[in-house]
């Protein structure tokens, strides 16, 4: 894949990500609000539904700032699981024994209303862990990008690194031509120097005699 087809992958990803990481955020504080109105202090079952709510949020926050996310990798989509896993937990636990959690929230209101608070909140998991699951699979596809695109840049420096070198080796093997086509030329000049010099004595000598 192309530099600049790779780096617009990656930006729309980023973008899509970040989405996904807005509607999280927005819905993991949201999650708070049926927890806390069924009854505060909250229960057992209800810390650990705002436990799950503060992972969640945690994990949407962290998504906002890629360049963590990138160094976080690991950090960051154990994040993410650990907040899935706690929404499925979640979805289970209020979905199919609904009555039993009503019952172990200890809610002192209205029946009806606590029943609703209850369904809200399962409805509100519900889609948290469908935006999730879309960021883990974005996360992972993000990852991939920057991957690709650190090899690309590996790849590139190199050659460049490559492309240096064989210019310096072909300076250096020109260099050391035209070093010794000079010393050529002049050894070929002194020689002519040192026949015409001897040549002109022999010549007086001779002409001597």
């Amino acid at each position: 894949m192309a530099p600049s087809k790779l780096r617009n992958s990656c930006s729309f990803l980023n973008i899509l990500l970040s989405f996904f990481n807005f509607i999280l955020f927005i819905l993991s504080a949201a999650s708070l609000a049926p927890i806390i109105s069924l009854k505060l202090p909250p229960t057992s079952l209800g810390c650990a539904f705002i436990i799950v709510s503060c992972i969640s949020f945690l994990s949407a926050f962290i998504g906002f700032f890629s360049q963590l996310t990138q160094f976080c990798y690991l950090t960051h989509l154990s994040l993410l699981l650990a907040s899935s896993l706690g929404q499925i937990l979640g979805i289970l636990a209020l979905y199919t024994k609904e009555k039993l959690s009503l019952a172990m929230f200890k809610s002192p209101r209205d029946p009806r209303e606590a029943k609703f608070l209850v369904r809200l909140e399962c409805g509100v998991l519900m889609v948290m862990f469908v935006m999730q699951f879309g960021a883990i699979i974005l996360t992972c596809a993000m990852h991939r990008c920057w991957v690709r695109d650190y090899e690309g840049l590996e790849a590139e420096r190199n050659a460049t690194e490559t492309k240096r070198r064989q210019i310096i080796a072909r300076v250096q093997e020109d260099s050391i031509a035209e070093s010794a086509r000079i010393a050529e030329f002049k050894g070929k000049e002194m020689d002519e120097k040192i026949k015409n010099k001897y040549g002109q004595q022999m010549k007086t000598d001779l002409e001597g005699n």
